[in-house]
């Protein structure tokens, strides 16, 4: 490990370098613990088994031990998983996607509290979470100041170090030591009454400092890692993907035919996935350039726009890449450090800056209705997939909102539209685009009864186009008789179709 100590720069940190294990002995049952982490980047790697493995030795002497976790979004197997094992996590928030600690939430031995991304550090600062007593941070290095040199992720890691008692560090090896100088860290928000304003003007403008900053005397450990972030393999787009991602491009160069949009468009925000990537990677061939990004996470879609010369700049706040994508991002870091901006998520989840620079946002969902609301984060009405995440940050402010999903789930048996959403996520109000491989959906400037013709008609999979229109004509019908036509719906049925699905593993009627 000496080449890790190198990058402990500061002398009396060097003395607080100790093993994972020394260090978990500061976690303490009952505490809460603000963890670093954003979509699988910048977790720590040593810190959580180490603190797992001291929760199943002190179960099985039948001693209670349990923490509450925040973080910025998901972290991994590696942190969120192997706390889930140990069945350690009392509370969880804001984000998650692991199958461990999801498994723990929905079977209730975990609380978890879902929110919108922009929302937790305010919330922490205030202390709605009550006292958060260690801060477990990731970090590439620590310069002779004693300033920290952040990781693949910036997340909510600014926050967390002001608000925690104590802080421990882990110095991972494995983060190129290029990373320095990338990220721009802003200080000075405030809170209300007394919030600031946040001068970015251009999704690329840096306004902070490179390094984070804290309390050295708070430091009570570093420990040193040399491990790889979890790095998942994309797909290759689909059909279905590649169709999805065709008329978005479609929609966005008839926009700039009519003039409502540059040729540059506007900083594109994309949610995490292959439906994601697959429209960005469409951006390729598209006759538009010099584009930006400003959006939360930046994925392998992205990073090959600014290496083709097609994205002039992103901001994020964090990178995930596919094993093949970390190494083009690694090879071309001395190209790349002016042109990706990583920010706090406060910073890359603003309302009011997203509003500002006029974001287009991209974003998956499990299912959408007929008028438009949509559902991103709940099977059924009731498990819970991964969390809002950042989705409605740039949902509700964006210049443009699109909603992406396949038509259809498992097999046919899961329509993707369906007569009212099982959970709400995204109300009619904030959505304006829905796009299937079906087709588009354009609902700018349309009641809802016009709405569901447009959805029904052009985003629903033919096996059930039939069974929606029935729905729709009946409601409409009963609405009629009762003066009550803005939203027809038939409220005895409007959750049927999960219902069967529940009971018969279909939503068709067979």
């Amino acid at each position: 490990m000496s080449q890790a100590i190198e990058r402990i720069r500061h002398q009396g940190l060097r003395n607080k370098v100790m093993s994972a294990e020394q260090a978990a002995e500061f976690v303490q049952d009952g505490m809460l613990l603000g963890i670093s982490g954003f979509t699988g980047s910048g977790y720590p790697k040593a810190l959580p088994t180490a603190i797992a493995n001291k929760a199943k030795a002190l179960h099985a002497e039948g001693k209670p031990f349990s923490v509450g976790v925040i973080t910025g979004a998901s972290t991994a197997p590696e942190c969120d998983g192997v706390l889930a094992e140990a069945n350690c996590v009392s509370f969880r928030s804001p984000f998650q996607s692991d199958a461990g600690i999801r498994g723990a939430i929905n079977k209730g031995l975990t609380a978890y509290q879902d929110m919108h991304l922009s929302h937790i550090e305010q919330q922490v600062r205030q202390g709605f979470f009550g006292d958060m007593h260690i801060a477990i941070i990731e970090v590439t290095g620590i310069t002779e100041e004693g300033k920290l040199i952040p990781s693949m992720a910036v997340g909510t890691n600014n926050q967390w170090l002001k608000s925690a008692q104590k802080i421990i560090l882990e110095v991972n090896v494995k983060q190129n030591p290029k990373l320095e100088g990338m990220h721009d860290i802003y200080f000075d928000v405030g809170v209300p009454p007394h919030r600031k304003v946040i001068p970015i003007e251009t999704a690329d403008q840096r306004i902070g400092t490179p390094y984070l900053e804290c309390d050295l005397d708070k430091v009570v450990a570093v420990v040193l890692t040399d491990a790889n972030e979890r790095s998942n393999k994309f797909a290759e787009p689909d059909e279905n993907s590649k169709r999805i991602a065709e008329q978005i491009i479609d929609f966005l160069n008839n926009e700039v035919k009519q003039g409502r949009l540059p040729n540059s468009l506007l900083p594109l925000q994309s949610g995490v996935g292959n439906v994601a990537n697959a429209v960005l990677t469409g951006l390729q061939d598209s006759p538009f350039e010099n584009l930006t990004g400003y959006t939360e996470v930046l994925q392998d879609g992205m990073l090959d726009l600014i290496l083709s010369g097609k994205m002039k700049s992103a901001s994020a706040t964090a990178v995930s890449f596919s094993p093949e994508a970390l190494q083009r991002f690694n090879d071309n870091i001395d190209f790349l450090r002016d042109k990706i901006v990583l920010r706090p998520q406060e910073l890359s989840n603003h309302p009011e800056v997203i509003r500002r620079l006029g974001v287009i946002g991209m974003n998956a969902m499990i299912e959408a209705d007929i008028y438009g609301n949509v559902n991103s984060t709940h099977i059924m009405g009731s498990k819970m997939m991964n969390g809002i995440g950042g989705s409605g940050d740039f949902t509700r402010n964006a210049h443009f909102s699109f909603f992406v999903s396949p038509s259809v789930a498992k097999n046919g048996a899961i329509s993707c539209i369906v007569p009212m959403v099982s959970h709400h996520d995204h109300t009619e109000h904030d959505v304006m685009f829905i796009v299937t491989e079906q087709g588009f959906a354009d609902l700018r400037g349309k009641s809802p009864r016009q709405r569901a013709q447009l959805i029904i008609n052009n985003c629903a999979h033919p096996d059930y186009r039939d069974m929606l229109r029935d729905y729709y004509d009946r409601a409409e019908k009963a609405s009629a008789s009762a003066g009550t036509l803005q939203t027809p719906h038939l409220l005895t049925e409007a959750l049927s179709w999960h219902q069967r699905f529940l009971e018969t593993g279909d939503m068709r009627i067979k």
